[in-house]
């Protein structure tokens, strides 16, 4: 007799539905999120188990490693595509999208979501921590400016290591600002101390990756963009051909066919956000300040001046990940 099993995760608790063939519920329960105590459940409320289904999420990552370590059959879909389903009932609670994804387990109509390796998500966790930083780091310097332009005071254009010297220079116009504004300088010094360790780390993790010593060869891709794209992809076998990985970062634009109307819109930007942006930094770069005339930025210039520069850029970063994720492949199954 087959059996089907719906997992609904949360950060302490899991629901378990299991079904038959008919699609009958046979049992209901809610466990510790824990691998093993989920493993236990399964078998002993689901001894012919075929597959187990779970929805993509923080909460979810454990356990699914851990489930397919102890040899359980099971499948992670895409929370956005089993939303769809098991908004069907009228009452959400945690049992009915249990339920609803051991249903999905028993039809097959889900889409299956590869989940990384604990490494990529190691890689991940270095790019996350370091943008999270950064993006204080400017958020305090825009406080500041904020301050200072109350008082007709302009910080305007400076380097990152020189904003403190031009903040405090015209500090000295305004004595009561000094003790707000120093706790925001010496915020933001802890935090730039925070992201130069962040980036050393990843550098030294780029150096001794050889994919990314390799992504790293094309104009205008450094360890940032070399390390969220290795990542990103985490193993050639995953993609047929490289052009499938533009769809897969959401650089490529969104198609809606019914009847007689049919047109594409701007690009989907599914996908890991932090490689995206990577990549359409690296073609800014490549068009912007490469000094060098490549083929490559004399198309996109051509290009920029009949579609517009942010299209080009885009474009420009689709042909970049295409280039990359031919010489990933090639290194990857060497």
């Amino acid at each position: 007799m087959e059996q089907y099993a719906g997992l609904d995760v949360s950060l302490k608790a899991v629901s378990i539905c299991v079904s038959d063939g008919a699609g009958a519920v046979q049992w209901r329960g809610d466990v510790v999120n824990d691998p093993v105590v989920v493993a236990d459940a399964l078998s002993r409320h689901a001894p012919h188990l075929v597959r187990a289904v779970l929805e993509t999420g923080s909460c979810g990552i454990y356990l699914y490693r851990g489930l397919e370590a102890l040899d359980v059959p099971v499948v992670c879909v895409c929370a956005r595509h089993a939303k769809r389903v098991l908004q069907c009932r009228v009452n959400k609670t945690d049992a009915n999208d249990a339920e609803g994804l051991a249903q999905l387990a028993r039809t097959g109509w889900y889409r299956e979501v590869y989940v990384k390796s604990a490494s990529a998500h190691e890689i991940r966790a270095h790019l996350l921590a370091r943008q999270q930083v950064a993006k204080a780091r400017r958020d305090f310097e825009n406080q500041i400016r904020a301050l200072l332009r109350t008082f007709g005071l302009k910080v305007g254009q400076v380097t990152r290591a020189r904003f403190e010297d031009r903040v405090r220079r015209l500090l000295q116009d305004v004595a009561a600002l000094r003790l707000p504004v120093d706790q925001l300088l010496r915020a933001r010094r802890s935090l730039l101390a925070s992201q130069d360790a962040l980036e050393a780390e990843i550098k030294r993790l780029a150096a001794a990756d050889p994919r990314c010593e390799l992504a790293q060869t094309m104009p205008g891709v450094g360890p940032l963009t070399a390390l969220a794209f290795v990542s990103v992809l985490d193993g050639s076998e995953r993609f047929a051909k490289s052009s499938s990985v533009g769809a897969y970062l959401g650089l490529t634009p969104r198609g809606h066919q019914s009847g007689d109307v049919s047109w594409t819109g701007r690009i989907s930007k599914t996908g890991d956000a932090i490689a995206r942006a990577m990549l359409y930094e690296a073609a800014n770069v490549m068009m912007v300040r490469l000094k060098k005339n490549i083929p490559l930025k004399a198309w996109a210039i051509d290009l920029a001046e009949r579609v517009g520069g942010k299209k080009a850029r885009v474009a420009l970063a689709r042909k970049k990940k295409r280039g990359h994720s031919m010489n990933f492949m090639n290194i990857s199954r060497a």
